[in-house]
């Protein structure tokens, strides 16, 4: 049997969560999707500048873990700008970090939208 999965820390809640290509209509259009924890990851590290092992004590998390949802999200993110992808931010498995007050509807965990 597996080990529980834990609930990855954020503190960021974007206001945006949609991105696509301009002068591509949104009926045809494949979408690639990102998690909340993802998107933390990334902003974390390539955003704030912090190192893999600082970032992934901000998300109560190991380094390779973290490592992981960066490479992940870089991929996705790529795959999305190179082919003409739509961007949608939504789901995951996380918690807000102790502190931070989310602008939404309350509640501290989100779950994906895959059920995990």
């Amino acid at each position: 049997m597996p080990r529980p999965r834990k609930f990855r820390r954020i503190a960021f809640e974007p206001d945006i969560t949609y991105f696509k290509p301009a002068g591509v209509r949104l009926a045809g259009l494949e979408e690639i999707i990102i998690s909340l924890e993802e998107l933390e990851a990334i902003r974390l590290r390539d955003f704030e500048g912090l190192d893999q092992e600082a970032a992934a004590k901000k998300m109560n998390i190991s380094q390779p873990t973290f490592h992981r949802l960066l490479e992940i999200a870089r991929k996705k993110i790529a795959e999305a700008l190179v082919t003409g992808k739509a961007l949608r931010i939504e789901g995951g498995y996380y918690e807000f970090r102790p502190g931070f007050r989310r602008r939404g509807l309350g509640g501290r965990r989100g779950l994906g939208r895959r059920g995990f």
